[in-house]
């Protein structure tokens, strides 16, 4: 069985620093969308599956901006992971931790992200065998003082966490600068209105911002 998540496609997600969080409603949003995140320096995202348009985006995507990275997001389901595969998913990612969906990631070889809130979550989700975790809804649970203390008794497992919720440009650099978090999902980036109104050149500074306090926080 594969690497619950490949560890190559880890660092490229942790050298970028961000991911995308996005809901996309209109297929042919997604290649202007996705060229928008590139001009800001953003090249990894996650599309999530709360839109019937997701898959189809998905593949739009990697056949028109080969160079990001396209992972799948809120997957539910086995037929889901199935699914994301087919489609070409550069990894998967959900908001909870269902055993079911963690072990049919790792037979269809996707690199896959659960999401965890609780110590028995994290210890379920060390069993079968993902190191990478989201840490979902980030801010309303307590933020990075809450995960620090949920994680501390499991520090030597060598676990890495991709928070989601509540993050944004003024909160983000305080993530960044703890060891424990390898990337931070960055819904803020291109909020669905934006999309909607086919405002890239806003989106792209979104990205922008947030590359820029990434580089800014990690170079300390």
């Amino acid at each position: 069985m594969s690497p619950a998540f490949d560890p190559a496609l880890a660092q490229r997600v942790e050298t970028a620093g961000i991911v995308a969080v996005l809901v996309v409603d209109r297929v042919e949003d997604a290649v202007p969308l996705a060229r928008a995140l590139i001009a800001g320096g953003v090249n990894v995202m996650e599309l999530t599956l709360r839109t019937p348009a997701a898959i189809a985006a998905l593949r739009a995507i990697k056949a028109g901006v080969p160079e990001m990275v396209a992972g799948v997001g809120t997957i539910l389901t086995t037929d889901q992971v199935k699914q994301v595969v087919e489609a070409g998913a550069a990894f998967g990612v959900a908001p909870g931790l269902n055993p079911r969906i963690v072990t049919a990631a790792r037979e269809a070889g996707l690199s896959f992200a659960p999401g965890i809130l609780t110590p028995s979550e994290i210890e379920s989700a060390g069993e079968l065998g993902c190191k990478l975790l989201k840490f979902f809804p980030a801010e309303p649970s307590g933020g990075l003082a809450y995960l620090k203390a949920l994680t501390a008794p499991f520090a030597h497992l060598g676990l890495r966490f991709l928070p989601l919720g509540g993050l944004n440009a003024k909160n983000m650099a305080s993530y960044l600068a703890d060891p424990i978090i390898a990337a931070l999902g960055g819904s803020w980036l291109a909020p669905r209105d934006l999309i909607t109104a086919g405002d890239w050149n806003a989106i792209t500074a979104l990205a922008a911002e947030a590359v820029q306090i990434i580089k800014s926080t990690r170079q300390k």
